[in-house]
């Protein structure tokens, strides 16, 4: 990967590996956000790969996302627990790219969603 997106997304495995091999093609939050082109996907090992957000759908509730599991592939335990009565919103991934070898980049203190990349 030549040039690296501005912005990362912080997320958990096994979630961030699923999202880079394009078996998850939603990433369920509890935000929405504005944020549109390719964004970086960060893992505990660091940048794994990149994907396209093209969108946001919601709101939803946990009971609503029964019906897209192949989309989000969570358990509706966890999505449950996470919601935490809160409405879910579906961020819309596509055209995933896997690196071969995971880039370093080191996480800040406290719970981080983006991550800026590089200058932009």
């Amino acid at each position: 990967m030549d040039s690296l997106p501005i912005w990362g997304l912080f997320v958990r495995e096994p979630f961030a590996e699923r999202i880079v091999s394009g078996r998850k093609t939603w990433e369920i939050r509890t935000r929405s956000t504005d944020r549109r082109g390719r964004i970086g996907i960060l893992s505990q090992r660091g940048l794994i790969g990149t994907v396209e957000l093209g969108d946001v759908l919601g709101p939803f509730t946990v009971a609503d996302l029964v019906w897209h599991v192949d989309k989000h592939r969570a358990p509706l335990s966890l999505l449950a627990a996470y919601a935490a009565g809160r409405d879910l919103y579906a961020w819309v991934l596509r055209a995933p790219l896997k690196l071969g070898t995971p880039r370093v980049f080191h996480r800040g203190r406290g719970p981080m969603v983006w991550f800026k990349l590089r200058q932009g």
